[in-house]
C-alpha cells in the first residue's frame, strides 16, 4: 500500500519534533509499505531544518515544500500556514512526483490541509483519513480567547466541518474526543482512537542491560570537556550519591507545564534529601531560575535539555517523576502527552497533576494522580513516595511499563492505524 501521510510539522530524530509521523512512518515500511511524507521546509518545533527539498529517512521519502522562516505562534505562523496549503493545492504533483497514494492522511494540527488531501484523494482514488492532534478551531478558542466570528477561526472551523463529512476515517490522539465530533456533523463508525505513543528500540538496552552513561564517564579524563548528555547524568548521579531522592521531570518548561507548582511543592521539604531536578528548556525557564533564586530555594535544579536518545538514562535515575498541566477544559476530550510514554517507559512512578477525560496513571496503576496546581496534594504525594521502599516504588514503576508496552509502542499503533483503513 502507498500512503502518502501530509503534516506541515513532520520532523525526525535528527531534525526534531514532530515525531510522530516519521514514528508512525518507519513501523509502516517495516511492514512492507510504501511512505511518503509531505511537510513544511520550515518549522518552528524542529531544532534543526531540512538541508534539501527531498530525502529518504530509515526508507520514508520525504518532501519538503519550501516555506519561509517564521518566529512562534503569531501572525508569519498564520501565514506559513496558508503558504503550506496553497503550494500543496496547486503543486502537489510538483512534490509527490510519480508516486500513487492508495492512502492520503491530512494531519498537520490545523485542518486546512484537508482540502489539498482530498483533492490528492479524489485524483488517484485513494482513502482520506483526517488525523485530529488537537480540536482546531475549539483549541484557539478555549485557550487563545478567540471569538467563533473572528475570521481565522470560521475558516478553520468549515474546514473541520468539512474534514467529518468527507474523510473515510478519522484518527483521533484524544480519547473523549468522539461527542464532539459527532456534534460537528462525523458518522461515529469513521472514529478511530490511536494515541501517541513510543519507540521501543530507544529502550531496549535499558531494559534488557544495567549498563548505563555513568559507565562512559570512566572513559573520559577529569580534565576533558564531557558531553553536554553526560554532564547532565553526572551532575544527577552526584546527587544521587549524596543521598538525595530525586522527583524528577524532563521536558518543557512553559507555563502550562505547571512547575511552579512542584517547585514549591518541593521548597516546603527543603529541610529533607528530597530534590526536584528539571531537565529541559522554554520560554519560562529564566523566571523558574529566577523564582527559584529569589525565593533561596536550595533543593531544586536546573540542567540543560538533552538529546532524546538520552532521555531514558537521565529518567531512569529519578526516584519518581513529575507531569503537570494547568486546568484547562479543553482537556475533557482526553490527553495523549508524549513525555509520559517516557516516563511509564523508565519504570518510575509518576505523580500526575493533571485533570483530564482520561487519567493513564491511574489506569496503569503506577503513581499518583492529584489535583492541578495543588502544591499540598503534589508535597504529600512526594512524600508518599520518599517513605516508599525501593521494591514498592520499583513495582509502581514497572506498572506503568507493562502498560505502555501493551498500549502505545508504536509498532503496535501503526498496524492498528493501517488495520482501521480495512473495516
Amino acid at each position: 500500500m502507498n500512503i502518502l501521510l501530509i503534516n506541515h510539522y513532520a520532523g525526525s530524530p535528527k531534525l526534531g519534533m514532530e515525531f510522530r509521523p516519521y514514528y508512525l512512518g518507519r513501523e509502516w515500511v517495516r511492514l512492507g509499505h510504501h511512505v511518503m511524507i509531505v511537510a513544511g521546509s520550515y518549522s518552528h518545533l524542529r531544532k534543526q531544518q531540512p538541508a534539501t527539498d527531498k530525502e529518504t529517512i530509515e526508507g520514508i521519502e520525504y518532501r519538503w515544500i519550501p516555506l519561509k522562516p517564521y518566529k512562534g505562534n503569531g501572525l508569519g505562523r498564520v501565514r506559513s500556514i496558508f503558504d503550506f496549503v496553497r503550494k500543496l493545492w496547486f503543486s502537489y504533483s510538483r512534490y509527490i512526483g510519480e508516486f500513487k497514494p492508495d492512502v492520503v492522511i491530512a494531519s498537520s494540527t490545523y485542518p486546512i490541509d484537508i482540502y489539498p488531501a482530498r483533492k490528492i484523494a479524489q485524483r488517484f482514488g485513494a482513502k482520506l483519513v483526517y488525523e485530529v492532534h488537537d480540536l482546531w478551531p475549539l483549541s484557539p478558542m478555549e485557550l487563545g480567547g478567540y471569538s467563533k466570528y473572528h475570521p481565522f477561526i470560521m475558516v478553520m472551523q468549515a474546514a473541520e466541518d468539512y474534514c467529518y463529512c468527507h474523510a473515510d476515517k478519522v484518527v483521533s490522539l484524544l480519547p473523549n474526543a468522539l461527542e464532539h465530533m459527532k456534534e460537528r456533523g462525523m458518522d461515529e463508525k469513521k472514529f478511530v482512537y490511536i494515541p501517541n505513543g513510543f519507540d521501543p528500540e530507544e529502550w531496549k538496552d535499558v531494559i534488557a542491560s544495567s549498563r548505563t552513561v555513568i559507565d562512559l564517564i570512566t572513559d573520559f579524563k577529569d580534565n576533558e570537556k564531557l558531553p553536554v548528555d553526560t554532564t547532565v547524568i553526572r551532575g544527577i548521579d552526584k546527587l544521587k550519591n549524596d543521598g538525595k531522592f530525586i522527583v524528577g521531570f524532563a521536558g518543557a518548561h512553559g507555563i502550562a507545564n505547571s512547575l511552579y507548582a512542584v517547585i514549591n511543592a518541593v521548597a516546603k521539604l527543603r529541610e529533607t534529601n528530597i530534590v526536584l531536578v528539571l531537565v529541559g528548556t522554554g520560554n519560562e525557564k529564566d523566571n523558574l531560575m529566577n523564582y527559584v533564586k529569589k525565593r533561596g530555594i536550595g533543593n531544586v535544579y536546573f540542567f540543560p535539555p538533552v538529546a532524546k536518545i538520552s532521555i531514558p538514562e537521565v529518567l531512569t535515575r529519578m526516584d519518581c517523576l513529575y507531569i503537570g498541566l494547568q486546568k484547562q477544559p479543553l482537556f475533557r476530550f482526553g490527553i495523549s502527552p508524549n513525555k509520559m510514554f517516557d516516563y511509564m517507559m523508565a519504570a518510575r512512578p509518576i505523580i500526575q497533576a493533571i485533570e483530564a477525560g482520561n487519567n493513564m496513571v491511574k489506569e496503569a496503576g503506577n503513581g499518583f494522580a492529584v489535583e492541578p496546581d495543588n502544591v499540598d496534594e503534589i508535597c504529600n504525594a512526594i512524600i508518599t513516595m520518599k517513605h516508599m521502599d525501593e521494591i514498592t516504588r520499583f513495582k509502581l514503576g514497572l506498572s506503568g511499563r507493562s502498560y505502555a508496552l501493551a498500549r502505545h509502542a508504536y509498532p503496535i499503533l501503526a498496524k492498528r492505524f493501517v488495520n482501521s483503513l480495512d473495516n
